[in-house]
């Protein structure tokens, strides 16, 4: 049931909220905010606050920087760990032009697009995303090393450990602030974590992993740690993935359910699975967005780098966890938790929509370890793979027009711009294993 302009402000009052958080994404997935005080909320909540938008990255020129916040009102939360004497609240919003029309460059609208294109055939997709993190100790100045808090491996306890009282804490605001959370543990490498929240809708799952993204970060600081969901701060130890669950619904009913079907897999989950595969290549510039992504998205590290599917096997792309009923899903695996999640869902959206559209049938599941065939066995299955760095994955970005329609295309030449500087950047950078490796033998 959505919340009404009185009851927000009502809550506000209430609590003793005394600043407000308007919050929104630049193309990057950066959280940004504008605070204001209690007394502009009504005007706020009227979108009547206007920022510069020249100023964010991705959105427009300095001629044209007046833009405009409209808050989610379902979105109010308190954030539990400031003074609740002159509390601070936040509300997620969406960008408009001053003509009142939904900004293009808005990762949030751009999504809510996607979301609309499915409402129209009736689907809702709900997403449930696992996202892994690292804690480091800081040094004498407060910045990050990478030296972490512990020794400890998958599901490990250890009372005294820092990371283990900081996760207890993320959880704990986690939960004040609406997230229902279902699990946290400590993950394969040192340092390492997940706390897992329950599934929702696209846009809500977006809203709630911005969200913890910011919690987790800044409770990690208040134990004196530091997180980052960097995919690959070490090497030779895992990074962070984001595997994503998804599932589409009609009706209220999951329509990848079929009890009479082979699997009790319905058409329609079959030609989803095939839309993510057959555009998996374009998403990855948008699911694994960085150059550092494309260090997690190697053999040998528990990464999904073939495009294959299979059910319960975990190396290939996509997996079908075994639950079925109202629990039938898939799980995309190779995101990792440093993409936009708004752009990383509308392409999910759009990739699943597109082989439900096209009745787009995927190969036969593959069952076996794929991270043990040889090349041949994996031609035999024609298993390919993701683009192996940032520049080759902009570039199958660029021969998807599905994809860049699910970014829309004010955000596909921006975001396509800002990888490809990216890029060039790392490429002309002299890195500390090229010294190593070089300097004293030539």
């Amino acid at each position: 049931m959505s919340m009404t302009k009185d009851e927000v402000l009502g809550m506000a009052k209430e609590s003793g909220v005394k600043f407000i958080r308007l919050q929104f994404t630049d193309l990057s997935g950066q959280l940004k905010n504008v605070a204001i005080t209690s007394d502009q909320l009504p005007k706020a909540l009227d979108g009547e606050l206007m920022f510069d938008g020249s100023s964010i990255e991705g959105f427009v020129r300095i001629e044209e920087s007046d833009m405009y916040l409209l808050p989610d009102l379902d979105s109010f939360a308190i954030f539990p760990f400031r003074p609740k004497e002159g509390g601070v609240a936040r509300l997620m919003c969406d960008v408009y032009t001053p003509e009142g029309e939904p900004f293009a460059g808005c990762p949030r609208s751009q999504l809510k697009r996607m979301i609309d294109l499915a409402a129209k055939e009736g689907y809702t997709m709900n997403c449930g995303p696992e996202a892994e993190f690292f804690m480091f100790h800081t040094d004498e100045n407060g910045a990050p090393t990478l030296h972490t808090h512990d020794q400890g491996g998958y599901f490990d306890l250890a009372p005294t450990d820092l990371g283990e009282n900081a996760r207890r804490d993320m959880v704990l605001s986690l939960e004040q602030m609406g997230l229902e959370i279902e699990a946290s543990h400590h993950e394969v490498a040192p340092g390492q974590h997940e706390i897992d929240f329950k599934y929702s809708d696209a846009l809500r799952t977006a809203d709630d992993l911005s969200t913890f993204r910011f919690v987790v970060r800044t409770i990690a600081q208040r134990h004196g740690l530091y997180a980052t969901f960097m995919p690959k701060p070490i090497t030779g130890i895992n990074g962070s993935g984001m595997h994503t669950h998804l599932s589409f619904f009609k009706n209220g009913n999951n329509v990848f359910y079929d009890p009479d079907a082979p699997d009790e897999m319905s058409q329609d989950m079959l030609y989803f699975i095939g839309g993510l595969l057959n555009h998996a290549k374009g998403s990855t510039a948008v699911t694994n967005p960085l150059v550092n992504s494309y260090k997690r998205l190697v053999p040998g590290y528990e990464a999904p780098v073939y495009i294959a599917w299979s059910h319960r096997n975990r190396s290939p792309l996509v997996r079908v966890p075994a639950r079925r009923g109202i629990g039938t899903r898939v799980e995309l695996r190779n995101p990792d938790p440093s993409c936009n999640p708004y752009l990383a869902f509308a392409t999910m959206l759009r990739a699943g929509l597109d082989g439900i559209h096209k009745k787009t049938t995927p190969p036969d599941p593959v069952n076996l370890n794929i991270y043990t065939m040889t090349d041949e066995e994996k031609e035999n299955y024609q298993i390919e793979q993701l683009p192996g760095n940032l520049h080759q994955a902009i570039m199958a970005l660029d021969e998807d027009p599905i994809v860049q329609e699910a970014l829309g295309e004010h955000i596909y030449r921006l975001f396509r711009e800002g990888r490809l500087k990216e890029w060039f950047d790392y490429k002309i950078e002299v890195h500390d294993w090229e010294v190593k490796q070089y300097l004293a033998r030539f």
